[in-house]
């Protein structure tokens, strides 16, 4: 098992600082060891306190660790002083492990987690031990002395760090406009690593986390360009599930990605549940022409390969429902665009089935009081029909803007060569299936003979 050791500040609020390291750590599959430089009073909003640990018990902690257990890499955060950066640096000479150094300045809050007369120390006596130095924009700025505005800028900057004898540098770009964009200079090219941006108020330990995550890449023998772009990956995901938590900055959740894992095979599990619960239903009243599918997102879907559905469309001989395959992600781009565009707004509806278009269907929905709404398609305009795969995204955001609660069912009445559909929306796809069942199973609907189709529009007006 590969050992990461983090030699870094405690952060009482668990959102950064070694805290932050060793859920990365875990995520990332690598045993976490720990030496801790500091013990900060800290929550989302403020550090009220800091107590710094005698250098001796810092050089305590490393041997230990280093003797028995070995470091595969390290990685330093807050060094808030001048003897603490000159102890750590004369223990890593000693056991040469691979270094990522996050040169930590500031907390998130705004409070000072590195003495201005430590700064020096920092670039001259650590910064060209280290294997990577991870700063942010502030940081980079501070160590090169070029006020950054753009990547031409971070790449300047990095060219300057990287004089100070370290082997690479990434310049996290967190701090800039637009999409998030790190920039690393590695073995004399130049790599670009880029995510878009997540506007939350939950970053607090976004840092701790990408140098953490290096660090257990390294640690477990990948190339260094690799590890950060894993890394990028993993503080992605950790910033888009984050715990808000606290009035200020909340915690990222390094280990977001594990979670993930374990849901995709929940996902599969529950659409296979929708699937037994569908038979229950006569399929001539559901089954369109084009036949009929059942998806489920991941939370927070941002694209089709976030949603799973059933790999080839479900579709009937009369009697019976006909499954040529089993479900898959990536797999409905149709159904997908619903819950990518629906999720976006409504993030608790995670589930979408298409049924045939019948105005008795939407008739019973109605008085079953499911919020139902729609969009149309003859209005789509033209540059929407030229853009593959925009269409329904267009008509989602039509139909949602007609919406103040979220739909229980979107619907349109189709266009030249579309066939008319009904989209029934829900947390789960069991819940999807028993939506539809209430509506097909109720009233006068369920006493009327089955037609091969209609293309009756709804006489009823809906929001």
């Amino acid at each position: 098992m590969p050992v990461a050791l983090t030699i870094a500040g405690s952060d009482s609020g668990g959102g950064a600082g070694v805290q932050a390291d060793l859920k990365t750590f875990a995520a990332a599959g690598v045993h976490g060891a720990s030496c801790l430089t500091a013990i900060t009073a800290q929550n989302t909003l403020k550090v009220a306190s800091i107590h710094n640990i005698p250098t001796n018990i810092i050089e305590d902690q490393i041997r230990v660790v280093a003797e028995d257990l070995g470091v595969n890499a390290a990685k330093t955060g807050m060094l808030h002083t001048p003897e603490v950066i000159e102890k750590v640096a004369e223990l890593v000479t000693e056991f040469g492990f691979p270094l990522v150094v996050d040169p930590v300045m500031v907390a998130k809050s705004g409070a000072p987690l590195l003495r201005e007369d430590s700064v020096e120390i920092l670039k001259h006596k650590l910064l060209p031990m280290a294997t990577l130095v991870t700063p942010n924009i502030p940081e980079a700025e501070k160590l090169s002395g070029i006020a950054i505005s753009d990547e031409r800028d971070m790449r300047k900057a990095a060219t300057r760090i990287l004089d100070l004898g370290c082997r690479g540098v990434v310049v996290k770009g967190g701090h800039l406009t637009g999409e998030a964009v790190d920039l690393l200079l590695w073995d004399g090219a130049t790599h670009t690593f880029r995510r878009p941006r997540i506007e939350v108020s939950h970053d607090h330990g976004t840092g701790c986390s990408f140098s953490a995550a290096i660090t257990a890449e390294i640690a477990k023998g990948s190339p260094v360009v690799e590890a950060v772009s894993r890394a990028k990956e993993l503080v992605y995901l950790a910033v888009k599930f984050g715990f808000a938590v606290g009035h200020g900055h909340g915690p990222v959740n390094p280990v977001a990605g594990l979670h993930l894992k374990a849901e995709k095979i929940s996902v599969i599990e529950k659409l296979m549940e929708a699937y037994a619960e569908l038979q229950e239903i006569e399929p001539r009243r559901v089954v369109p022409e084009v036949g009929m599918n059942i998806a489920y997102a991941l939370p927070k879907p941002d694209c089709r390969s976030e949603v799973a559905a059933f790999a080839s469309r479900i579709i009937s001989d009369g009697a019976r429902y006909l499954l040529p395959a089993c479900p898959m992600f990536g797999k409905s781009s149709h159904l997908a665009s619903y819950l990518v565009g629906v999720g976006s707004k409504f993030p608790h509806i995670r589930a979408a089935v298409n049924i045939r278009f019948d105005d008795r269907t939407l008739r019973e929905a109605e008085k079953a009081s499911f919020r139902i709404s729609s969009y149309d398609r003859r209005s789509e305009p033209e540059d929407i029909k030229r853009i593959e795969g925009a269409s329904i995204p267009w008509g989602v955001s039509q139909a949602l803007s007609r919406s103040v609660d979220c739909p229980d069912i979107i619907y349109h009445t189709g266009d030249v060569g579309k066939e008319p559909m009904i989209v029934v929306l829900a947390r789960d796809p069991v819940e999807a299936v028993r939506k539809i069942r209430r509506i097909v199973e109720s009233g006068a609907w369920a006493r009327e003979p089955i037609e091969t189709r209609t293309d009756r529009c709804p006489k009823i007006s809906h929001t």
